[in-house]
């Protein structure tokens, strides 16, 4: 690997924890200058990094408007949750592979532990252990995607953290009828809020209109 490409893959996977730990927020622009000055590098292997980004869905690409995380209508958004609930459910309808790696045991003691983290590792856990590449990618991107949305609509969901230690503790028990029960109703909280949480996205946007 040269080291343009070396540092493209650091760049990439730099701003890709970026975006899921919600360091920018949907419809954010992201300048490929700054990153340029933030890291030390040159321009070229940053704009290499955020083109495969976009290739991933998870920045979009507005010609001379820029890059910026996508914003998603309602429209999107609905069918992006949909996405989501569907994969879980296949992924519970595969199970758990007996050549499935270890996922250890994800513990959620107090709200005040990271519930978009630990949603997020829950979700790739369960795909995780089908085993199954396809499967696993689609929810790894779908994952990716929704992280920042779950980090800018904090505090419009209710009980959030019994939400996800019901999920969790059906997830640890392997209790597959329980947990796609769970996973229907927690998606469909989201799908009914959606017109709530594109407003509150379209409030803290900079994204030009």
């Amino acid at each position: 690997m040269d080291a343009t490409h070396s540092k493209s893959a650091f760049v990439y996977g730099q701003v890709r924890r970026a975006l899921r730990s919600g360091r920018y927020a949907p419809g954010q622009r992201i300048d490929p200058a700054t990153l340029a000055v933030e890291f030390n590098i040159s321009p070229t292997p940053v704009r290499f990094a955020l083109y495969r980004l976009v290739g991933e869905a998870l920045i979009v690409d507005h010609a001379r408007g820029g890059l910026h995380v996508p914003l998603l209508t309602e429209v999107a958004l609905r069918d992006l949750y949909d996405w989501m609930e569907r994969l879980l459910l296949m992924a519970c309808d595969i199970g758990v592979a007996p050549a499935a790696p270890e996922t250890g045991t994800l513990e959620i003691a107090s709200a005040d532990d990271d519930l978009v983290k630990s949603t997020w590792k829950l979700f790739d856990a369960i795909a995780r252990a089908t085993t199954h590449k396809s499967l696993y990618q689609a929810v790894k991107q779908a994952n990716d995607r929704l992280a920042p949305i779950r980090r800018a609509k904090q505090g419009l969901i209710e009980h959030s953290f019994e939400e996800i230690s019901e999920l969790n503790r059906h997830w640890q028990t392997r209790d597959v009828a329980a947990l796609k029960s769970a996973l229907r109703d927690y998606h469909e909280r989201r799908k009914q809020l959606v017109p709530c949480i594109v407003a509150l996205l379209n409030d803290r946007s900079d994204y030009p209109n």
